[in-house]
């Protein structure tokens, strides 16, 4: 019985990490895409990446392409995008990037993801530092 249980202990302590590393890649796709949507202009495919909560606050995809083009410019044009650090901890997800803008000027970005009633994430924040500027 003893051997059955810590069989089962170790089996849910590899299936965590496991889990982890599905929603950092599921994490790290969906701000691509947004990203990607972004440099296409498509703005009703990046609206789509946005949790409800920011789709309330911008009601359609042209008033948050408005926004983040003049409060996310690093993002929205970027020479380079590479994702850091990630955490998965306390039900949402930290994912974070160096982003290079238009201008070779380096940021850092985080994003916050929140999982769905439906299974789904959705980018419900990002905040932008510029590298070498303290909060």
């Amino acid at each position: 019985m003893r051997q059955l249980l810590m069989f089962i202990v170790v089996l849910i302590g590899l299936a965590v990490p496991a889990s982890a590393a599905d929603d950092v890649a599921a994490a790290r796709a969906i701000i691509s895409a947004q990203a990607d949507a972004f440099a296409r202009d498509d703005g009703a495919k990046a609206y789509g990446f946005a949790a409800p909560a920011i789709q309330d606050m911008f009601t359609d995809p042209e008033s948050f392409m408005n926004m983040v083009r003049n409060a996310y410019a690093p993002i929205y044009r970027h020479r380079s995008f590479e994702f850091t650090e990630s955490d998965t901890s306390g039900g949402t997800i930290e994912q974070k990037a160096r982003i290079v803008d238009a201008d070779g000027v380096p940021w850092d970005a985080l994003y916050t993801l929140e999982p769905q009633p439906d299974g789904s994430l959705k980018i419900s924040g990002c905040m932008l530092l510029k590298v070498g500027e303290g909060v």
